[in-house]
């Protein structure tokens, strides 16, 4: 078993190990069980109000990527080499009282009856007041969007742990991309939304330079 200190580094060596991966090797493809982790790291990620608004597309049509390919600016070389291609779909019907979010209440968080009316009236007040969001769909997408990235980012750090790599993408056309999967019957009419991609396999070759990042004094103010 290992110990607390040698996980640490393990995490900082994963951390140190990602980077936003232009090629991928061809001939190198992911184990399904690895792939199975990536997508158990999303799915068991947190989310505002635990709604999970998202869902997880894996283009693996290469007619398909070809499609999305030419609408992407920042895919051009993780399209036609990732092992695996993620579509990370944000929900659009997130409003306090759609029933996506009765149904994941009742169905998926469980809760009874008798506290529900409860819970979407505080749903309802927090979308209103303290984040408003109703009064824009554009708003509650953005939310919506938020969350995916928090998935985005435990899909990608365990896939480092386990040495595999990845490349979050945004270089998109939004409109473009959400028209040919609407043409595919991917959005659910309309209840779901493009947020970001993110591409896995391996590396072609190594980055040409170390990480850089901004010192932790650049980053980090105490409040005592």
């Amino acid at each position: 078993m290992l110990d607390t200190k040698t996980r640490k580094q393990e995490i900082l060596d994963a951390l140190h190990f990602r980077h936003a991966t232009k090629r991928f090797n061809v001939e190198k493809k992911m184990k399904d069980e690895d792939f199975h982790l990536i997508l158990e790291a999303g799915r068991l990620s947190p989310s505002s109000i635990g709604f999970e608004p998202w869902k997880f597309l894996i283009i693996q049509n290469e007619t398909l990527r070809e499609k999305i390919r030419k609408v992407s600016w920042g895919a051009q070389g993780q399209l036609p080499t990732a092992s695996h291609f993620v579509v990370i779909l944000a929900r659009t019907d997130v409003r306090y009282d759609s029933g996506y979010v009765i149904e994941h209440l009742k169905k998926v968080k469980q809760f009874p009856e008798e506290i529900l009316s409860g819970l979407l009236e505080r749903t309802k007040s927090f979308q209103e007041f303290d984040l408003p969001m109703l009064d824009s769909e554009r708003a509650l997408l953005d939310w919506s969007c938020r969350q995916t990235y928090i998935a985005l980012g435990n899909m990608m750090t365990a896939a480092a742990l386990i040495g595999i790599d990845s490349c979050p993408i945004e270089g998109f056309d939004y409109r473009a991309v959400n028209e040919i999967l609407q043409n595919e019957g991917l959005l659910e009419n309309g209840n779901l939304s493009a947020s970001v991609m993110a591409a896995f396999g391996y590396r072609e070759e190594d980055p040409h330079r170390s990480k850089t990042r901004k010192t932790m004094d650049q980053v980090v103010q105490w409040v005592k």
